[in-house]
C-alpha cells in the first residue's frame, strides 16, 4: 500500500511533490549554500594566526553585510510568497481537475470512527474502501455526522476538513492502479487511530465490476444499517456487527442507497431534529418511504 505524497500517484499529489522540491531547492540555494560556503571561509579568514585579516574591535557598520543580512531574507520571503500564491490557487481542493472525462461524484460522511463513501449515481456505498477508476477525476463532497474530521489520501493529494451541518469539497485523481492509504488526520476520540481506509484505484472495467458486486452482495441501506453505522464504533466492530454478506477484507458494501442520504445527514446533523430517511429508496425505509428514524436509530452526532 502506498502511503505518502513523496511517492505521488495522482496529478494533485504530483504537483504537491514538485512544489516541495522547488521550496527545498530554493531554501538550499539561499539559506544552506551561503552557510556552508561562508562559514568555512570565515573560520579560515579570521583564524587566530591570520595576518591579512583586519582587526576592528570598534566595528559597528558594514554596508555589504547589512544588504546581505536584510536583502537575503527579503528575497527568500518574496520567492516563497510567489510559490505559495501560485500553488494555493493551482491546488485549491475545490478546483475541478481538467479532464476530457466527467468527474465521478462521491459523497463522504464522517462517523465515529469510520468513513462512509456514497456513490449517488451508482446507488451503492462502502465503508473501509474508496474505489475509483484510473484516469477519471473524483469530485468528493464531505460532511460529518459527528465531530469535525479531516480526510486525506497522501498519495493522491490534498487534505480537507469535514464538519457537521456543512459541506466541503475535494477533487482528486489516480493516475495509475494501486492501493493507497486514506485516513482521518484530526483527533476525534478513542477510535481515532483506527479510522483508516484503502483507496483502490482500478481500471474502468474493474470499477464496473466493483459496482456490480456492491449491488448484488451489499448490505441493504435500511434503518438498521444506518443505526449500526451511526454507533460509536470502529470499522472492524461494524464489520463484526453486520452480516458477512456484503463484507470483504475488512470493508463493507451497501446497496439500495438513497441518492439524497447525504443531503439528509447534512440537513439534520446538529439540529436536534430526527433524520427522515429519503423517499427515493424503499429499501432504505424498510418499505416505508419517508419514514422518520427514531432517536435510537439516529447518528450519535444528531442526538441532543
Amino acid at each position: 500500500m502506498r502511503l505518502g505524497f513523496l511517492d505521488p500517484h495522482g496529478p494533485v499529489a504530483q504537483s504537491q511533490h514538485d512544489q516541495l522540491l522547488d521550496v527545498v531547492v530554493l531554501l538550499a540555494i539561499f539559506v544552506a549554500l551561503p552557510i556552508f560556503v561562508i562559514l568555512p571561509w570565515f573560520a579560515w579568514r579570521y583564524r587566530y594566526r591570520a595576518r591579512r585579516a583586519r582587526y576592528a574591535p570598534k566595528w559597528s557598520y558594514y554596508g555589504p553585510l547589512e544588504v546581505a543580512t536584510w536583502g537575503g531574507p527579503l528575497v527568500i520571503v518574496a520567492l516563497l510568497s510567489i510559490l505559495v500564491w501560485r500553488s494555493t490557487h493551482a491546488l485549491d481542493p475545490y478546483r475541478r481537475i481538467a479532464s476530457s472525462v466527467a468527474p465521478m461524484r462521491v459523497e463522504v460522511i464522517g462517523y465515529d470512527w469510520k468513513w462512509l463513501f456514497i456513490y449517488p449515481d451508482e446507488g451503492v456505498a462502502s465503508i473501509g474502501e474508496l474505489a475509483l477508476p484510473v484516469g477519471r477525476p473524483i469530485a468528493l463532497t464531505l460532511t460529518s455526522a459527528t465531530v469535525m474530521q479531516s480526510l486525506q489520501i497522501p498519495a493522491l493529494g490534498s487534505q480537507i476538513y469535514a464538519m457537521g451541518g456543512m459541506v466541503t469539497q475535494l477533487n482528486l485523481e489516480a493516475s495509475e492502479a494501486g492501493r493507497f492509504l486514506g485516513e482521518n488526520t484530526m483527533y476525534n476520540g478513542d477510535g481515532f487511530h483506527q479510522q483508516h481506509f484503502t483507496a483502490v484505484a482500478m481500471t474502468p472495467t474493474a470499477f464496473l465490476g466493483w459496482v456490480r458486486h456492491a449491488r448484488t452482495q451489499g448490505v441493504p441501506m435500511n434503518l438498521s444499517a444506518l443505526a449500526l453505522i451511526a454507533r460509536r464504533s470502529t470499522q472492524g466492530e461494524l464489520v463484526a456487527a453486520l452480516t458477512s454478506r456484503g463484507a470483504a477484507g475488512g470493508s463493507v458494501y451497501f446497496k439500495d442507497v438513497p441518492a439524497s442520504l447525504f443531503s439528509a445527514v447534512v440537513a439534520t446533523t446538529g439540529t436536534g431534529k430526527p433524520m427522515t430517511i429519503p423517499a427515493d429508496s424503499a429499501a432504505a425505509t424498510n418499505g416505508t418511504p419517508g419514514a422518520a428514524a427514531t432517536t435510537a436509530d439516529m447518528p450519535m452526532g444528531q442526538r441532543r
